[in-house]
């Protein structure tokens, strides 16, 4: 058997009235506020048996790499006793060179054109995932704060939300598409920073860029992961400093005044931001490299198949 998992931890806590508690006990795992840690809203007993079957399994694969987290790779190890592969980031293709067959008709001419016209480093890439979604009133403050903050953005919708959204956006300085190809747009050149829901392939797919994220995590493990960026990483900053429920609007005021900084590519912390995430960047890549970490664990990985070792 094999199990498959993002590195972001689960834990079932009632955290009510201790949201600033310190949780400094958990192997491999940095010190952590409460309330940074994902509560899982349903299927909790999926989720306990999903664990409950590492003990059935002859190995266990981690999207992330063993130079981003070795912490929580060195706590496991001696505890499982079974090969735990660090596969990196689930990068389908390195040299990001457009394929002439498309299996599906895009709009991609017309988002990279605008991103070739525009200054380096000097676009906001904004995309909450595809899975979970927001109120239409944060949607529409999230709008509003965009255009507040005179900053250019590049911004995925979703279509039934694209037409109304479309009417409040200054094609001057944004540019809104349903879909787009997220790695590519990541890497670039006018990219400069990805206002980011914090999934984890996203955060992957960020750090193999060398972007900064801003942080905007909607639930579950998606705000352990945004603190993992903001505090043990050091490569973004967090929208809101805290959630309060699943449903509260983070204001247009907020998020154009934190959009700004973010994209003051002269402030002093934006430029200390932007020299850790180009620092793991050349770290990811050296890790996938031949000899690297990554490329090393894939290789053990296939070699385990192919000999019937997993």
């Amino acid at each position: 058997m094999l199990m498959v998992f993002d590195i972001p931890l689960v834990v079932d806590l009632e955290i009510i009235g201790k949201e600033q508690e310190i949780i400094d006990y958990l192997p491999g795992v940095h010190p952590v506020r409460l309330t940074d840690l994902p509560i899982p809203i349903t299927n909790v007993n999926i989720i306990l048996e999903a664990f409950c079957l590492l003990t059935k399994a002859q190995s266990i694969i981690f999207t992330s790499f063993y130079e981003l987290q070795p912490n929580v790779i060195k706590a496991l190890r001696p505890n499982l006793h079974i090969p735990i592969y660090t596969i990196g980031p689930s990068i389908p293709f390195l040299s990001l060179i457009p394929t002439p067959l498309k299996s599906i008709p895009t709009n991609e001419d017309g988002y990279m054109n605008w991103l070739n016209s525009q200054p380096e480093t000097s676009v906001l890439y904004v995309s909450l995932g595809s899975l979970l979604s927001t109120s239409t009133d944060q949607m529409k403050e999230l709008s509003l704060g965009l255009q507040a903050s005179g900053v250019r953005y590049l911004w995925i919708v979703r279509a039934n939300q694209e037409s109304s959204l479309k009417a409040e956006c200054c094609e001057e300085k944004g540019f809104m598409v349903p879909w787009c190809d997220q790695l590519r747009v990541l890497c670039h050149r006018s990219v400069g920073g990805f206002l980011t829901h914090c999934g984890w392939n996203s955060t992957m797919e960020s750090i193999f860029a060398g972007v900064p994220m801003l942080t905007f995590p909607l639930r579950s493990e998606q705000i352990h992961n945004s603190k993992i960026i903001v505090e043990d990483l050091g490569v973004g900053e967090k929208l809101k400093r805290v959630l309060v429920g699943l449903e509260n609007v983070i204001g247009r005021e907020e998020i154009a005044e934190m959009v700004k900084k973010f994209m003051d590519l002269n402030g002093k912390e934006s430029k200390e931001m932007r020299r850790r995430a180009k620092e793991l960047q050349e770290i990811c890549r050296k890790a996938i490299d031949t000899g690297g970490s990554i490329n090393a664990s894939v290789t053990d990985f296939v070699e385990s198949i192919f000999h019937g070792t997993s």
